[in-house]
């Protein structure tokens, strides 16, 4: 089965800087974001452009569990394994929209915020797994990808019951007020009748964002000027154990693998070992 090590292997192998001429023609991306998430999903599977739909699709079928939509996380879930979101961004620096769902570590089955068909994708029930945010940067007015990154939420985001708190009090606190009529909702809340005609309603949504983690990582990551393309990936040391030696020797023989320390996104204070990946050319 695949994995993010197969992926970085597979990009550093084949690596595409201009995505929309890449799947120009093929009716399987019409903005940059869609051809960064196609191309995220055909690396994890090994495949290039010049195969047909109906494989692609096959072979999509032997190594997803799940494929997302817009409005729900995540974006794709690999057999037995891990979710991905992936997100683009045209500036190194800022920060990541994540819109209404807060900053992940892991994704539950019990998030709220996930389709019933992505908790119900595999045969055996699932709590919880890894998380990836795959994170493309596509300079503005330009279709190069720039740089990628990928960052496990364990190494990045705080443990859920902190954004949990901050919305449970946003939404206590609208609840609050006299003479309002609540409904229930995914959002921070929502309100019917506000006005004495009863005819204006209120939702009330979060918007998150996250910052870079160019910038959260900026003295680990290896992103050159002078360089056309550039990977990074971050995950815990004992994440990156796990994943199959073959795998992990190939990287490593490459020279692309290094060890770090991060600080715990639960307590800064702390420090975490964790396994950086990063290539350019």
């Amino acid at each position: 089965m695949t994995n993010l090590l197969v992926a970085i292997r597979n990009i550093i192998d084949n690596p595409v800087n201009e995505l929309m001429t890449y799947y120009k023609g093929t009716n399987r991306a019409n903005n940059m974001g869609d051809a960064l998430e196609k191309y995220i999903k055909d690396v994890l599977c090994g495949l290039k452009n010049d195969v047909s739909d109906a494989l692609r699709d096959k072979i999509y079928t032997e190594n997803f569990s799940y494929l997302g939509n817009s409005n729900n996380p995540p974006d794709l879930i690999i057999k037995n394994g891990d979710a991905f979101e992936v997100k683009k961004n045209e500036s190194l620096s800022s920060a990541i929209a994540l819109n209404s769902s807060y900053p992940k570590s892991k994704l539950y089955s019990t998030d709220s915020r996930i389709t019933d068909d992505c908790r119900q994708c595999e045969d055996s029930t699932w709590e919880s797994k890894d998380i990836v945010y795959a994170i493309g940067y596509n300079p503005k007015d330009t279709k190069e990808l720039r740089a990628i990154c990928f960052v496990y939420g364990d190494c990045y985001a705080a443990k859920k019951e902190v954004y949990e708190k901050i919305s449970l009090k946003i939404s206590d606190g609208i609840s609050s007020i006299d003479g309002i009529e609540l409904v229930k909702t995914n959002e921070l809340a929502k309100v019917k009748k506000i006005d004495p005609l009863g005819i204006t309603d209120l939702r009330v949504r979060g918007m998150w964002h996250i910052e870079s983690p160019v910038k959260v990582f900026g003295d680990k990551f290896k992103i050159s000027r002078d360089k056309s393309f550039s990977l990074n990936a971050i995950m815990r040391t004992e994440k990156y154990n796990d994943f199959p030696d073959s795998d992990k020797q190939t990287l490593e023989k490459m020279g692309v693998v290094f060890d770090v320390l991060i600080k715990s996104p639960d307590n800064p204070a702390k420090q975490i070992s964790a396994k950086l990946i990063s290539y350019e050319k």
